[in-house]
């Protein structure tokens, strides 16, 4: 216990600037991620809303809430993300605007969302130019897939009628083209979407090919031509019974731009998982992609697609990780203040202990002084009867076991002082 006293005493120094700067570590470092997002999720029974659902499970397992916000679509989910009502969202390619890039990020492109253009049988039309006086659904206002319908009209000319412009969308729209109610339906989804797969394989309706899709993906730079290939969807079936061409832009991650990176790379981890093993329109790998972007990269994103995760988010949960990420960046300026001090304590510490030694040769030298200025028994013996208190004080000094040499030098010459005033002839110094 004394030695653990004589450590604090000349230790609390450095104990204090340890403790001091721990505090300042922790009042300076970044914040800690949200424990809970919004997620700006489409429609429900859509694609985004279901890849929505996968990354809401898998934030889920590291300990973050996903909120899913119902939306319209894109351009709905760009509104909420700009309006900072959600802080991530799908969001269809080509869509954003000079003062989306002010608030917005994207962290990658994630999917082709084909342009599906599905008539009825017995609907006479080969292009989407042949629909315009015809009863069309085209999406819901503030949807990617109204705003790309709406650029396609305008490349095939004409008048189209308010009847082709109608705003169902989605299974509603679906349904109501399998029922004859509308005779055609067009959708920017994914292949995955479960009114695609639906129509897809129906023989009420048919998928209109895009003959001319290279030429007008040169004309959108959203766009990128691709092709159904014949059976991709149903090999059995032969669904579709042709490689049809289509066009398409591409969903991409869209963030806010404060949004705290340690969530970005969650959000990466779960786009890898989800993303990278291929669609019936994609080779595994090809996404996520963070070239197919109309909205500039996180600087976190393009860490993890050049690097992959951070080491520590190899080895540790996501809590762990963050935390020692964002302490390390503090740490390197609190261990170069602790080395010259952590250097200069040992010497320190030495001193102080033989202080407690050294100081009573003060007392010693004095008494030794008075001894031998002695002119009489009587003064002898009231230094004989000092050098015995200090000689019982110091029996009651306490040192580490390493310092007790010192100690026991220091009683040794306390005794030899002794020696000397009793061997002093008061008698004959006076005569």
């Amino acid at each position: 216990m004394s030695a653990l006293r004589d450590f604090l005493k000349v230790y609390w120094p450095l104990v204090a600037v340890a403790f001091a700067g721990v505090l300042l570590a922790l009042m300076l470092m970044d914040p800690a991620p949200p424990k809970t997002i919004r997620f700006a999720a489409g429609s429900p029974g859509g694609a985004y809303h279901a890849f929505a659902e996968r990354y809401q499970r898998l934030l889920a397992e590291e300990g973050v809430e996903v909120e899913l916000v119902e939306t319209q679509g894109s351009i709905d989910n760009l509104r909420l993300l700009d309006d900072s009502e959600v802080d991530v969202g799908l969001v269809q390619g080509g869509l954003s605007t000079p003062r989306d890039e002010e608030k917005l990020r994207s962290l990658g492109g994630l999917f082709p969302e084909p342009f599906w253009v599905f008539a009825r049988q017995d609907v006479e039309a080969e292009t989407l130019g042949d629909l315009r006086n015809l009863r069309m659904a085209v999406g819901g206002q503030g949807s990617g897939t109204r705003m790309l319908a709406l650029e396609l009209e305008t490349d095939y000319g004409g008048e189209w009628v308010d009847a082709s412009r109608l705003s169902l969308s989605g299974n509603a729209a679906a349904t109501a083209l399998l029922a004859g109610e509308i005779d055609a339906a067009a959708f920017a989804a994914s292949i995955e979407a479960s009114y695609v797969d639906r129509l897809l394989r129906s023989d009420e309706v048919r998928l209109m090919r895009f003959d001319r899709a290279p030429a007008l993906a040169r004309r959108h730079e959203a766009l990128s031509d691709i092709v159904l290939l014949r059976g991709v969807v149903d090999i059995g079936l032969n669904v579709p019974a042709e490689d049809v061409p289509l066009v398409a832009p591409v969903a991409q991650l869209v963030v806010r731009k404060d949004l705290h990176p340690a969530i970005e790379s969650l959000l990466m981890d779960a786009a890898m998982a989800i993303h990278s093993e291929g669609t019936l329109l994609a080779a595994g790998g090809q996404y996520p992609d963070p070239d197919v972007t109309d909205l500039p990269i996180t600087d976190q994103a393009r860490r993890y697609y050049q690097d992959g995760p951070s080491f520590l988010r190899r080895y540790f949960s996501f809590d762990v990780a963050n935390f020692l990420e964002r302490a390390w960046i503090l740490a390197i300026p609190l261990l170069t203040l602790l080395f010259p001090l952590v250097r200069v304590a040992p010497p320190i510490y030495r001193w102080r202990v033989r202080r407690k030694i050294y100081v009573w040769y003060a007392d010693l030298r004095e008494l030794e002084d008075r001894g031998r200025a002695a002119e009489s028994q009587e003064t002898c013996n009231r230094v004989l009867d000092d050098l015995e208190n200090l000689q019982a004080e110091i029996g009651a000094v306490e040192v580490p076991l390493s310092y007790t040499d010192d100690l026991y030098r220091l009683r040794s010459h306390v005794e030899f002082v002794k020696q000397l005033v009793r061997g002093r002839n008061p008698v004959a110094v006076a005569g």
